[in-house]
């Protein structure tokens, strides 16, 4: 019975140890769970990294006062930053806040920093503070058999490290270096390797980017490059949604009044019916939509000027504006792209794409762009769109659709939730491309707009209906069919002679895109193909394209009958 009670005393000491050291990584994302910010992840791996803490004071339990108030301390102190970061932004600090505080300029970085900081904060964390002291207070000694310590020790070990390694190493026979990679990954939602890894992980694709910077740089700008209208103001905005899938917009025929502001100003627009992109997935498809590249010469946009470089080279001056998360192991590439302007706006520094944010976000940094007194501006706007997952994508307020009306009888409800998101995240999405639009109105300016998505979504769309998201291995029109609107205003109109509804209803690749873009802004150079514009009645119609260029299974075309 003693050795009983013992025992109980010995786990019960074990669990106070581990729910102190838990508590500096779990506080912050229990927030996120209970405000709905973001997925569960973040959460599940704060659980089971604090089991690393434990080892310590496991191993030599005459130490575990000494032991937990060292870790304690470190841990409360980066834990200030991710509580406090959370306060201000209700989102998971990451390597992207690192990005924005160290590129930018230093009046940009104290504004930043300034905002982060609040008077109100100083009794959160008086009031953490106190809570991580009386857990400490809480800490007893675990006297486990050294034996059965060191056991206990090793299965924590083989949990965190030895399985991964395992699964990914030996198993996926995945490279050592994605195998550490997704270890750091891992451990980056626990105290202290937030901040640790983060930095660590900030560093490395920075210079990832600076490589690809320089290599851009030296490029040599494209030949005999001409303005037609080079005289005229001209505001030129291209903003590129996220998996959305046309065949959810009822501007394109969708039952459900998914797109009701697009559709009333559909007389003002020109819609193409048939744009396809050519990869299902973000960096590949826009690796083509805003280079030289495609699906047959796909390492283009390493050797020749981007449609950035080509903006900067006729004299605009140039605005990247992104929802889209900053700097990722991912996200380089658009990172790259985005610093080939001149003006950068960084939005969302989620850790985690599954997190909520608000495509309206960028409405203010646009309109500082659209203010801004260069006469001939060129903004790209990059959304977050219909990007998984659906319901962080939308305030409550544009939950339209929370029915089965307008679907197939064939669905479960699970499914009809998830295609209500969705449709729900169109709908929010139609409000933001046209406040775009109406925004670039009011300035009464000569002024055009072009909107696509870089590919669409299959949401149980395809029967037998039990598929949702992209796979380019077995591709469906879903996963490709995308938006593509573009709008001129009045003044734009007089003074282009390009007739933007000539081509609506031919089957367009997004691959060919800036093509398109440099005949509507009227430039001309050696490598533009105008036989490739869909505006221009030069046009050739050619095949669609899809497929990894660079995989085994080779090109093909896809089949692009609408429904």
């Amino acid at each position: 019975m003693i050795k009983k009670i013992h025992l109980n005393a010995n786990w019960q000491a074990f669990l106070t140890l581990y729910f102190f050291f838990f508590y500096f990584s779990g506080i912050t994302h229990i927030l996120l769970q209970v405000t709905d910010s973001t997925i569960f992840v973040g959460l599940r791996q704060a659980i089971y990294m604090s089991l690393l803490w434990v080892i310590p004071a496991l191993l030599i339990p005459n130490k575990t006062k000494l032991i937990s108030s060292v870790i304690g301390i470190i841990l409360w102190f980066t834990s200030l930053v991710s509580l406090g970061y959370f306060c201000i932004y209700q989102q998971e600090f990451s390597q992207s806040v690192i990005f924005i505080i160290f590129e930018s300029n230093p009046a940009e970085s104290y504004e930043f920093i300034a905002q982060y900081f609040k008077w109100w904060m100083l009794p959160v964390f008086v009031g953490h503070t106190i809570v991580s002291f009386l857990l400490w207070r809480q800490v007893k000694p675990t006297f486990i058999p050294f034996n059965r310590a060191l056991l206990i020790s090793l299965l924590i070990l083989i949990f965190l490290f030895g399985i991964p390694v395992l699964k990914n190493y030996v198993i996926k026979k995945a490279q050592w270096s994605d195998v550490v990679y997704k270890i750091e990954k891992s451990l980056q939602p626990a105290q202290p390797w937030q901040l640790i890894i983060g930095y660590l992980h900030y560093r490395e694709q920075l210079a990832t980017m600076e490589a690809m910077l320089e290599k851009n740089k030296s490029l040599p700008p494209v030949k005999n490059l001409k303005d037609k209208f080079g005289d005229l103001n001209s505001t030129m905005v291209l903003v590129i949604g996220e998996s959305t899938n046309r065949q959810h917009m009822s501007l394109y025929g969708y039952k459900r009044p998914t797109t009701p502001r697009l559709d009333a100003m559909k007389h003002e627009l020109s819609v193409f019916k048939n744009a396809f992109s050519s990869r299902p997935s973000t960096i590949e498809s826009l690796e083509q939509i805003l280079t030289f590249a495609d699906q047959e010469n796909p390492d283009l946009y390493l050797t020749k000027p981007t449609l950035m470089n080509i903006m900067n080279q006729a004299g605009y001056k140039t605005f990247w504006i992104t929802n889209q998360q900053t700097i990722t192991k991912r996200n380089t590439m658009l990172t790259n792209f985005s610093k080939q302007m001149d003006v950068q706006f960084y939005m969302n520094n989620s850790s985690a794409q599954n997190s909520r944010q608000y495509d309206e976000n960028v409405l203010e940094p646009l309109q500082k762009s659209l203010n801004d007194s260069a006469h001939k501006k060129f903004i790209v706007v990059h959304l977050l769109g219909t990007h998984m997952k659906y319901k962080y994508r939308y305030p409550d307020d544009f939950a339209k659709f929370n029915s089965s009306e307008g679907l197939n009888k064939e669905l479960n409800q699970k499914k009809i939730d998830v295609i209500n998101s969705y449709d729900n995240a169109v709908f929010y999405n139609d409000y933001i491309v046209t406040s775009i639009k109406k925004m670039m109105e009011a300035k009464q300016e000569r002024s055009f707009m072009a909107y696509l998505s870089d590919h669409g979504e299959d949401v149980y769309d395809t029967p037998p209906h039990d598929f949702l998201g992209r796979n380019e291995g077995k591709p469906t029109l879903s996963m490709y069919a995308t938006p593509l609107i573009m709008w001129a205003s009045p003044a734009w109109q007089q003074s282009s002679n390009v007739n933007l509804n000539t081509n609506l209803n031919m089957p367009y690749s997004l691959s060919n895109f800036i093509h398109t873009w440099f005949d509507v802004a009227g430039l001309s150079f050696d490598d533009l193909d105008i036989k490739k514009s869909i505006v221009n009645s030069a046009f050739k119609k050619s095949p669609i394209l899809i497929g990894d260029p660079n995989g085994n299974a080779g090109l093909k075309m896809l089949k692009t009958e609408t429904k």
